[in-house]
């Protein structure tokens, strides 16, 4: 398959499930559709993602049904950029690790997550130092990582926090100028189960930074759930949702668990 033509029909939204392939756990994934013609959204077991001001959106929860006997593979064209994204607790990190593996068949995958540059500055600095004194260190350290995997070009997963929209519209930015694409992966989680997945962690935010969190969770949410509200006047503010992402997959905790990859590049 000519790559160049997938991304190409897949920003055109002639690719209705934009990647996104469904396999039995009895049996292989299928092959992904020809890129000349439209796929059937019955053949993947899912329904078709809502088209809206440029945007590409899944929402998987209410796809329960077909996923309670099958593992899925998010699967995206070479190069391109995924961003996971939710409150802290929600799962970002523990879908990455499990998910997202450092080669598949389109080559090399970085994997951008802040709490890896943490636990790399925790290594060396003593155990009774708090967070808050090195936060700043393990931020820096974590957007120059994220800005060398960038220039590479190569596929990336991103774990977001979700509280800093500017992060989206660098990323979004950047990758259209590098002419590749950039997806969104939603953890809808309620604030009390991200806390209790903080609990689970050993490790938990103040109540002002989850507030924070929360209040721009609720802004990043809203507008996509007001492009999937099916409303004519579907126009998600671009400080919010920038205009460059090019598809939007909505998890939760049960859908969540059933992504058994994140992949780059065609069916093996």
């Amino acid at each position: 398959m000519q790559w160049r033509g997938f991304a190409a029909s897949l920003r055109d939204g002639r690719f209705p499930l934009f990647g996104v392939v469904f396999g039995a756990r009895s049996g292989p994934l299928g092959t992904a559709p020809d890129c000349g013609a439209p796929a059937s959204p019955k053949r993947w077991g899912a329904a078709a993602p809502r088209p809206c001001d440029g945007h590409r959106i899944l929402d998987l929860r209410r796809d329960r049904a077909h996923l309670t006997s099958a593992v899925c593979t998010l699967r995206y064209p070479p190069g391109d950029l995924v961003v996971v994204s939710g409150l802290p607790g929600s799962g970002k990190s523990t879908l990455i690790r499990r998910a997202v593996v450092p080669r598949d068949a389109a080559g090399a995958v970085h994997r951008i997550d802040s709490q890896d540059a943490r636990d790399r500055q925790e290594l060396w600095l003593p155990n009774w130092l708090p967070y808050v004194a090195y936060r700043p260190v393990v931020r820096v350290a974590h957007y120059a990582g994220l800005f060398r995997a960038l220039r590479t070009g190569r596929s990336m997963v991103v774990h977001d926090c979700g509280a800093l929209a500017w992060v989206r519209r660098w990323l979004a930015r950047s990758a259209r100028r590098q002419g590749r694409g950039m997806h969104l992966v939603l953890l809808d989680v309620a604030p009390e189960t991200a806390r209790e997945g903080q609990r689970m962690r050993g490790r938990s935010v103040s109540g002002y930074a989850f507030a924070r969190h929360c209040r721009a969770w609720r802004r990043l949410f809203g507008a996509v759930e007001a492009a999937t509200s099916g409303r004519s006047n579907c126009r998600p503010p671009r400080a919010v949702l920038p205009r460059e992402c090019v598809s939007i997959v909505i998890l939760d905790r049960a859908t969540a668990r059933q992504i058994h990859s994140i992949r780059f590049g065609a069916p093996d």
